[in-house]
């Protein structure tokens, strides 16, 4: 099932907050993060998963996140928490709940069917990815129900599951990562790329954004408020992009208006596919200049 909303959504960073960590979901409420995910999985102990639902709660109530997009991750079905995680997470009313190590279409289906259950007929749902089955079924997955909003790769584990080591080029990571951009291009969702674990290696977090976004990611995982700025300007659109967006949309429209059906900016063929390129740009920034007012 492909999904067909049009709506352009900016993901360029993604945080994953420690949902036992009242402070960091306090200061979450001021970073410019596109996203922010409350994570109740990896970044919690057994011992403070219980508390870790009370200070979400208390930070959804308390703290104003603005048009930040407001992820739960919920520990796996097969879990003793998943069941209350997804129940609990299900009436704060996030923008989306993130499962982790989906590896089959039926699992979503499942899950899908689970909040329906629940009364959560309307919430969207984000699936990590982040198993050998998961990328030899990530197409299928994709595809399983329009209520999919995006594609999280968990690299960490996929490393650790495929035996492999981290790299810096991430070579050994890239017919995994290719496949997952190309299951949700196809699908109509969006993808979002790993983490990088080297948080203070501000030059090796550059490259690797840099890389995921040349891939076809819409935005980068992150576990540190320090990499929210580089991952914005990697997958965000600067001013010389929004004026080139302006400059080949004119461009076009004087060849349109001629009858012609390819036109020429400073040496480069442009043709109609160039036009919604950058008609997508103009929306793209458009959008974040809303929410630079809003905020």
């Amino acid at each position: 099932m492909v999904n067909t909303t049009s709506e352009i959504r900016p993901r360029r960073s993604v945080l994953y907050l420690p949902g036992s960590n009242a402070r960091a979901l306090e200061k979450a409420a001021k970073l410019p993060s596109d996203c922010l995910i409350f994570d109740l999985e990896d970044a919690v102990a057994a011992a403070s998963k219980v508390n870790a639902r009370e200070e979400v709660t208390k930070a959804f109530r308390r703290h104003h996140y603005g048009l930040r997009e407001r992820i739960i991750r919920v520990n796996g079905l097969d879990t003793p928490w998943g069941e209350e995680d997804m129940t609990f997470a299900a009436a704060l009313e996030p923008e989306a709940i993130l499962f982790p190590k989906v590896s089959s279409a039926r699992q979503v289906s499942e899950l899908v069917e689970r909040l329906d259950g629940i009364g959560a007929t309307n919430l969207s749902v984000w699936l990590m990815i982040e198993t050998p089955q998961s990328i030899i079924n990530v197409e299928s997955i994709a595809t399983t129900s329009s209520r999919i909003g995006a594609l999280v790769l968990g690299t960490s584990d996929l490393v650790k599951e495929i035996r492999a080591r981290h790299t810096p080029e991430r070579e050994n990571l890239a017919f995994a990562l290719q496949r997952s951009v190309l299951a949700a291009r196809a699908a109509g969702i969006d993808v979002i790329d790993g983490v990088h674990l080297d948080f203070r290696n501000q030059q090796a977090f550059v490259q690797s954004c840099e890389a995921g976004r040349d891939m076809g990611f819409d935005g980068k995982t992150l576990i540190h408020p320090m990499q929210i700025e580089p991952a914005n300007s990697a997958f965000g659109y600067s001013q010389s992009d929004r004026e080139y967006a302006k400059q080949v949309l004119e461009t076009w429209h004087d060849a349109q208006q001629s009858g012609k059906g390819v036109a020429e900016l400073n040496g480069q063929l442009i043709e109609n596919m160039h036009a919604e390129q950058a008609k997508r740009v103009l929306e793209y920034l458009a959008v974040l200049d809303q929410r630079a007012t809003e905020r």
